[in-house]
């Protein structure tokens, strides 16, 4: 069970960098968008400073909720299969039961809780818009 949740810490890592490192470029790919000409910018698609779609504040934190919810789902997932893998092999002993009952209700818990926390970003992003 201990490899099982090194396993799961690792995973949950990597998506955390992969989440940060796509953030990262996104504002390397717009600080490159730049134009020698209002005549070029027109062209492109920019404005006269270059600017072609800055991410603002509030693009960088939705893609942060949307990485870290994407995560919570998958891990969501996970948890919900082992709990049902060990309450299939549990034999009937009612301890292994109960943690294979608690094992996915805390799943179900976490993934509503993930949810909320969505709704409620999304809902302090635009009333303060």
């Amino acid at each position: 069970m201990n490899k099982l949740k090194l396993g799961l810490l690792s995973l949950i890592s990597v998506f955390t960098l992969v989440g940060a490192t796509q953030l990262f470029q996104s504002n390397a790919a717009y600080a490159a968008t730049t134009c020698s000409t209002p005549v070029s910018c027109i062209q492109n698609g920019s404005d006269s400073a270059g600017a072609k779609g800055a991410p603002t504040l509030e693009s960088r934190v939705k893609t942060v909720v949307n990485v870290i919810l994407f995560i919570l789902g998958a891990v969501a997932v996970i948890m919900i299969v082992i709990g049902g893998v060990r309450y299939t092999t549990s034999g009937g002993d009612a301890g292994s039961v109960s943690g294979a009952k608690n094992t996915i209700l805390y799943a179900v818990v976490g993934l509503i809780v993930a949810i909320l926390a969505y709704a409620i970003v999304n809902f302090v992003l635009t009333a303060f818009k």
